[in-house]
């Protein structure tokens, strides 16, 4: 049976489940009802950038039904950035492939200095490793995380109708290369939703860390594979400074 997301690029290597999953134009993205964001997005790195200029258009997904949809009313004036799981920066060839980047269903409350600090030097680092002479294809799996042992913060930003929007404690980010050879490789991170200076080696994982604190699944469609191995090791870290 043909589905439309086998028709996805992206979904190649597996999809997660999620309450309702969005098939975008050029990334694949599952949306959590109960956290009302992304419990994950998913996107293959595109190389072919032009010189069209960032969209800007933050704006509501109308897909996702109103009683679980984030608005631009909760981001204002709550001292949290509205933060890319897909970047920006990594969909540039065509104004509409940057544009749909900012459906709010992509956005998630970060930390301001974890935005354009850490976060924002994780997915510089996932371009220089896509832009190696072998490398064909990166896909990159991003996401929140929430740490129920600890308190969940929330941005009260409708509190006549109690609806609240939670701050994750953390985010993560998986990453799948194909080499030249059909040779895969994997890398995942885990950070905290705060300023940090340290270098990204400090926040690496096995990737089946991010499964068991996450309830997802990554990468499933390589079950019986070497990469099934290396979803308990942490693969040293490619040259990207």
């Amino acid at each position: 049976m043909i589905t439309q997301s086998n028709l996805k690029r992206e979904t190649r290597y597996g999809v997660p489940a999620a309450d309702q999953i969005l098939f975008n134009r050029h990334y694949v993205l599952g949306y959590s009802y109960y956290f009302r964001q992304a419990k994950w997005a998913l996107e293959i790195i595109d190389k072919d950038r032009t010189d069209i200029e960032r969209i800007d258009n933050f704006r509501p997904d109308y897909r996702i039904p109103e009683m679980f949809r984030a608005d631009l009313a909760d981001y204002l004036n709550s001292g949290f950035n509205r933060g890319h799981l897909v970047a920006s920066a990594n969909q540039f060839e065509t104004q509409i492939q940057n544009s749909e980047t900012f459906l709010l269903s992509n956005m998630t409350p970060q930390v301001p200095s974890f935005n354009k600090g850490v976060w924002k030097r994780l997915e510089n680092a996932v371009r220089v490793l896509d832009g190696q002479k072998n490398i064909l294809e990166t896909y990159v799996i991003s996401g929140p995380l929430f740490l129920f042992d600890t308190e969940v913060k929330v941005i009260d930003s409708k509190k006549d109708e109690g609806v609240t929007l939670p701050i994750p404690h953390s985010y993560f980010k998986s990453i799948l290369t194909e080499n030249h050879r059909g040779t895969l490789h994997i890398w995942s991170f885990i950070i905290p939703n705060k300023a940090t200076d340290e270098d990204l080696e400090t926040f690496q994982v096995p990737t089946s860390k991010i499964e068991k604190i996450s309830d997802l699944f990554l990468w499933e469609g390589l079950l019986g594979t070497k990469i099934t191995r290396d979803k308990n090791k942490i693969k040293k870290i490619w040259k990207y400074k």
